[in-house]
């Protein structure tokens, strides 16, 4: 090791322990032990521009173990993209742009937000097929336009946790060649040496997933570690593993290879101490050399090589063959469905009763047809969910063109997946039994954290599974994913309901959507219209200018609704019936429109919806009654379930007449 690659190894150390040392909280343990690897990768190995973060054909690096984020502040500043000395030390402060974890669209240059251990690995995996799928579909012979690698650098925890296992066995599944795991074992946990909960052999593991495994004896040797990658890079049949034994804490002499190194700060004395260690020029907090700056820089100005050599090929290519130009800009441009809010064949339906995952399944196939960035699948249920594209081939190991994604038992993994095909640039969804969210929602949470669009299809929506029982009976579900920031579900009712759904997912910028859809078939109502995209809207009104009572609800509850208005007009009993297919998008409107669907003067109110009724009280009031769940459901037929649970037309009217 050279001594300017010894003095910039020992930057991000330096760095990343003053910053947490300022902020009197964060995790040393990881940015000590792992600069000679952060170091040698970003500065002779990964293909990035930090003048241009968003080059198209950069390679991709996740920080999987996200608690380890001075590590990545640190060459974020180093390298030039915008972090100044100023960011780092206002690590972990309000509004800084130096979170506690890794923030995407927050911090430049930041690839994923991650924070909960493994989710990174999941997420790479997706950039890793998304960057397999963009090459099949764009490159040709001499032009390579999409040829890049996905790194992602996690430790003991991100191998404990259960996704990076779904997500590692698909990965190899699917001989993803581009993907490089670098797996920082240095066997500590927070409480103390990994073999009191792990003692697997993740060499043999990741050769049962059909990984090349490699194996780096001391994290400090960057040779070792740069012949690694160079390995790794070389087997394209196959993801690589790269298990760099490090020293947690390495340079502190009083904390290195402990737990305490793990997640508080060293200290202001072993700080000093392990400047010291280093032969750090200066105890000065966040002193780094000039000769070591000018290293960074360039390196950094290196790079800028290249994109000016991916620009020139990518404009011959463009000259050479136009039709994949305006391709490429179809596949990327966000706004590329919009138009379908006036395109009769997007909005067009057969009038008969069908199960809202049936009708799901036809917008998918006409969104294929419309927007070619959308992929997607399902956790192997789309013969059940309707998510398959017909005519679209699949994506097989060495065929990833393929747009039908086939994710297996694995929804944890699979919501990352296509968290990661998300911030690629694709327009991904995947697709589960609504009840299977619970495995869902952790990733589904970073999607919204992230504020990007990804896609959810959770069919069998309610006690209409039937004979399956309580174990596949959603109940408190919808109430679970209604409750979350920046997260929009759609419940629809009928064919018009269920396209608004989609085509608010397929346009969103930065919510993801998801849409909860029926086994069974339901009717189409003369009273939907496109106003579901307001969330809630006025179904069928009252003769009266002001309602005697109002009946909200959602999905297959909104026809039993409007039979009980019928009933009740016969007993001149004029209520208004409102659908509410999104409470999220519902409450994003205008106060004014709110309150014309639902005047605060009418405090007669009966919402219904066949699971929990918690988050109705908004809308029914003191006053109001919820016909809901209450408890879980049973095996039965679900026509005897709605009975048995009073979800029928004669309950209904009951209900909205015991308030008068």
């Amino acid at each position: 090791m050279s001594n300017i690659d010894t003095m910039s190894v020992n930057a991000i150390r330096v760095l990343s322990a003053d910053g947490i040392q300022k902020a009197k909280s964060g995790h040393p343990g990881l940015p000590l032990g792992c600069a000679a690897v952060a170091y040698e990768l970003w500065a002779k190995k990964l293909r990035h521009n930090p003048k241009n973060p968003d080059w198209a054909d950069r390679d991709r690096f996740i920080l999987s173990g996200g608690h380890g984020s001075m590590l990545l502040y640190s060459l974020l500043h180093l390298f030039g993209y915008g972090l100044t000395k100023e960011d780092l030390m206002q690590f972990r402060q309000l509004d800084s742009k130096t979170p506690g974890h890794p923030e995407y669209g927050h911090t430049r240059g930041v690839e994923a937000t991650t924070g909960p251990l493994g989710a990174g690995m999941g997420m790479a995996v997706g950039m890793a097929m998304a960057e397999a799928h963009l090459a099949a579909k764009f490159n040709k012979e001499g032009f390579p336009v999409v040829d890049h690698f996905t790194y992602v650098l996690g430790g003991d925890g991100c191998m404990m946790e259960g996704i990076s296992h779904e997500a590692f066995s698909l990965a190899g599944t699917l001989g993803l060649g581009k993907l490089i795991v670098i797996y920082d074992s240095n066997n500590i946990t927070i409480e103390g040496k990994t073999d009191i909960a792990f003692t697997e052999d993740v060499k043999k593991r990741m050769e049962a997933y059909n990984f090349q495994t490699l194996e780096v004896a001391d994290g400090n040797d960057l040779e070792a570690i740069g012949k690694a990658i160079d390995e790794a890079k070389a087997d394209l049949t196959r993801p690589s593993v790269i298990i760099v034994h490090t020293q947690i804490g390495y340079g502190c002499p009083a904390k290195q290879g402990t737990a305490k190194a793990h997640g508080e700060p060293l200290g202001d004395e072993n700080v000093i101490a392990m400047k010291e260690n280093l032969g750090w020029p200066s105890m000065e907090p966040f002193f780094v050399p000039d000769e070591v700056y000018a290293n960074y820089k360039a390196i950094a100005d290196g790079n800028q090589a290249y994109e000016d050599a991916w620009n020139k090929m990518f404009a011959e290519y463009c000259a050479k063959y136009p039709e994949m130009k305006q391709a490429w800009d179809d596949e990327f441009n966000k706004d590329i469905a919009l138009p379908l809010i006036d395109d009769a064949d997007f909005w067009a339906y057969e009038d008969k009763p069908e199960a809202t995952r049936n009708l799901s399944g036809i917008v998918v196939n006409r969104i294929k047809d419309k927007v070619p960035g959308f992929i997607g699948g399902a956790a192997d249920l789309h013969p059940s969910t309707k998510t398959y594209m017909k005519g679209e081939p699949d994506f097989n190991k060495g065929e990833y063109v393929g747009r039908n994604l086939h994710y297996g038992v694995r929804e944890l993994a699979m919501t990352a997946i296509a968290n990661g095909l998300t911030l690629h640039g694709l327009r991904a969804f995947c697709s589960t039994f609504f009840v299977f969210s619970d495995y869902v929602k952790p990733m589904a949470r970073l999607s919204s954290i992230m504020n990007i669009p990804t896609m959810y299809v959770l069919s069998h929506d309610s006690i209409g599974v039937g004979e399956d029982g309580p174990t596949h009976e959603p109940i408190e579900q919808l109430a679970m994913l209604r409750a979350m920031p920046n997260f929009n579900v759609f419940r629809p009712a009928d064919a018009t309901e269920t396209i608004a759904a989609w085509y608010s997912a397929i346009t969103s910028q930065k919510t993801p959507t998801a849409l909860v859809l029926s086994r069974q078939n339901l009717p189409q109502l003369a009273g939907s219209s496109k106003e579901a995209l307001k969330g809630g809207y006025i179904l069928e009104d009252s003769k009266k200018a002001t309602p005697d009572a109002i009946i909200i609800a959602t999905g297959s509850e909104v026809k039993l609704a409007v039979e009980a208005k019928a009933i009740l007009a016969e007993q001149d009993i004029d209520v208004r019936v409102v659908s509410m297919p999104s409470m999220d998008v519902f409450e994003a409107q205008s106060e004014e429109y709110k309150s014309s669907v639902l005047p605060k003067s009418i405090r007669k109110r009966v919402a219904v919806e066949a699971l929990i009724d918690f988050g109705w009280d908004k809308y029914v009031g003191f006053d109001g009654k919820i016909i809901s769940m209450h408890g879980f459901g049973a095996s039965a037929p679900q026509n005897l379930l709605f009975e048995k649970y009073g979800f029928t037309t004669a309950n209904v009217v009951e209900t909205v007449k015991s308030l008068f």
